[in-house]
């Protein structure tokens, strides 16, 4: 059989012209043939069997040997181009379907927001065992590497509006107007005769009144209930009576554990709470100047109603009723002697956790917070001491992700999350300062991995406007992995601890590492090298300042 290649490429597309059909067969003549006219063409010859994609024209044979929904088209490239549409539509979609589709990096929208949050209501620690853990190195995706020109642009972009800008910070009595219960509950001026930062409050309640019925840690934690319990009990025989009135002895932390978050908070709280003059909060991480005196319990679940100061002191009340046994005790009295026992609290949200001005304080400047924690904090307690604890932000972010995230996690979707954040980064710092895209309670909401707790800097330069510098210790992880015995010696020098004898110390020093990264996530191994160059070029130029501001180049985390 054979058909005239000219009449079919001269009919117009999607019609099945019918001088196709009078010129079909052996019949055929091109001396009448109306499109033909005369001319000698070559004719296609086709059998049953199917033809190359790359011919000009498909041509297919039936059993009746008729055309049926034949689409002629005029032009011969038109017909060659859209074959070879065909041939890559069905080349991607089997790229796809076969799990190839990490191989393309696709930036998702900046108003998309990622399913990862962070959950406040975790321990925002880390685990001194995760610098001892090594890993071998996972095989290299190609397609990531491709990923790296174009992320560095947005870095590019983020670095250049990088500004480190001092600001203003408030007076008194601006913060005055904006708590003022808390001025009228905690006085300026503390026991003379006691380290601690502590005062007598006169309590009106009588034996059967419950000083913790409307606690609000109690109401809205049973993990702690066990403790409200114990404090019920004794409430009553730790009251200092004096000419008729009856006085309850109040406590603030001596010292706070203020950050940051999986950098080994836990480790150093749980070794410091083995001096025999330190004492901690009944919570460890109470989260109280960040979240709860704003009511935030969950992120995720919107503002209850304002955790009142009075709740938070209730959670130094075991600590209080020691300080007093050693204040009333006749060996004191006869002496006058110091009461050295401290308390410390371990909120590593302090440092950078500022969400949740935006909600209530309305002078805003450029979008940046006109008051911070640490304004409140220095006006109770301008000699307060600040320790922080620092791990290199690239390897913290990972940790972070690998603890809060709760399913598919990868390093391929550690990766995607990253240039996600990244680029959200990016258009805030196109429009706004870099204090205000730190403290932007929508962006950090918004970003699947929280970058911004890396950026140590920009929260301590903030500290450093309102506290002097002897009154914060920095230090690193990767140091107090490596010889625990030294930083802890530094901390207890720090907060002027007394001397330990030898089997004190070793129980401090020597006690394994607290909060070790779970097995299956350390499974997963180490993030991609693409994405580590990514973090490093992000972070280099705050950790460059970081180590100006400490002059310590070990800040700058060349060697992890």
């Amino acid at each position: 059989m054979r058909h005239c290649i000219n009449c079919c490429i001269h009919l117009l597309p999607n019609d099945l012209h019918r001088q196709c059909f009078r010129c079909r067969g052996h019949s055929h003549n091109n001396q009448k043939c109306p499109v033909c006219k005369g001319e000698n063409r070559i004719p296609l010859y086709a059998d049953s069997k199917q033809m190359k994609l790359l011919a000009v024209l498909e041509v297919r044979t039936d059993h009746s040997e008729s055309w049926n929904g034949f689409f002629c088209l005029k032009k011969g490239k038109l017909c060659s181009l859209i074959f070879g549409l065909i041939i890559m539509t069905l080349v991607m979609a089997s790229y796809v379907l076969t799990g190839a589709k990490h191989g393309l990096l696709l930036i998702p929208s900046p108003f998309h927001y990622g399913a990862f949050t962070s959950n406040p209501s975790l321990m925002d620690n880390e685990s001194l065992s995760d610098m001892k853990d090594h890993y071998q190195p996972s095989k290299m995706n190609i397609s990531y590497i491709k990923d790296y020109p174009s992320i560095k642009l947005i870095i590019d972009t983020i670095t250049s509006k990088i500004e480190f800008i001092t600001r203003q910070r408030p007076g008194l009595e601006e913060l005055r107007k904006q708590e003022p219960h808390m001025f009228s509950v905690i006085p300026n001026k503390f026991l003379p005769n006691s380290k601690n930062p502590c005062w007598y409050e006169e309590y009106r309640g009588n034996t059967t009144t419950d000083p913790y019925t409307t606690n609000s840690y109690a109401l809205y934690s049973k993990r702690f209930r066990t403790i409200f319990d114990y404090l019920r009990k004794v409430f009553w025989n730790h009251l200092y009576h004096y000419k008729g009135k009856h006085y309850r002895l109040r406590c603030l932390p001596h010292f706070y554990i203020i950050g940051q978050p999986k950098c080994g908070t836990t480790d150093l709280y749980d070794r410091l709470r083995l001096h025999p003059d330190v004492r901690f909060s009944a919570i460890k991480e109470p989260h109280w100047w960040t979240r709860k005196r704003f009511g935030i319990i969950r992120l995720r679940d919107g503002f209850h109603d304002r955790y009142p100061v009075e709740d938070y002191l209730d959670l130094f009340d075991l600590a209080a009723h020691q300080i007093q046994g050693v204040l009333q005790s006749e060996a004191a009295k006869e002496h006058s002697e110091m009461n050295n026992i401290i308390i410390g609290e371990a909120s590593a949200s302090t440092m950078w956790d500022n969400n949740a001005w935006i909600f209530f304080y309305d002078n805003s400047s450029e979008g940046e917070p006109p008051f911070l924690i640490q304004d409140f904090i220095h006006a109770f307690q301008p000699n307060a001491k600040l320790i922080i604890m620092l791990r290199d932000p690239v390897e913290r972010l990972y940790s972070d992700y690998l603890y809060f995230a709760s399913a598919n996690k990868s390093a391929e979707d550690f990766h995607e999350k990253v240039a996600e954040s990244l680029q959200l980064f990016e258009n805030c710092m196109l429009d706004y300062s870099l204090r205000a895209c730190v403290y932007n309670n929508t962006l950090n909401n918004a970003m699947p991995v929280r970058l911004q707790v890396g950026l140590y800097v920009v929260y301590l330069l903030d500290w450093l406007t309102v506290f002097d510098k002897d009154q914060i210790l920095v230090l690193r992880l990767e140091d107090h992995a490596s010889n625990v015995k030294y930083t802890m010696h530094m901390v207890f020098q720090f907060l002027d601890l007394g001397p330990l004898s030898e089997k004190q110390e070793a129980l401090i020093t020597k006690s394994p590492a607290s909060n070790t990264r779970r097995p299956e996530d350390r499974s997963l191994g180490p993030m991609l090298p693409t994405t580590k160059a990514i973090l490093r070029d992000f972070y280099r130029p705050f950790n460059t300042k970081l180590a100006q501001v400490l002059f310590d180049d070990a800040f700058l985390w060349k060697r992890t």
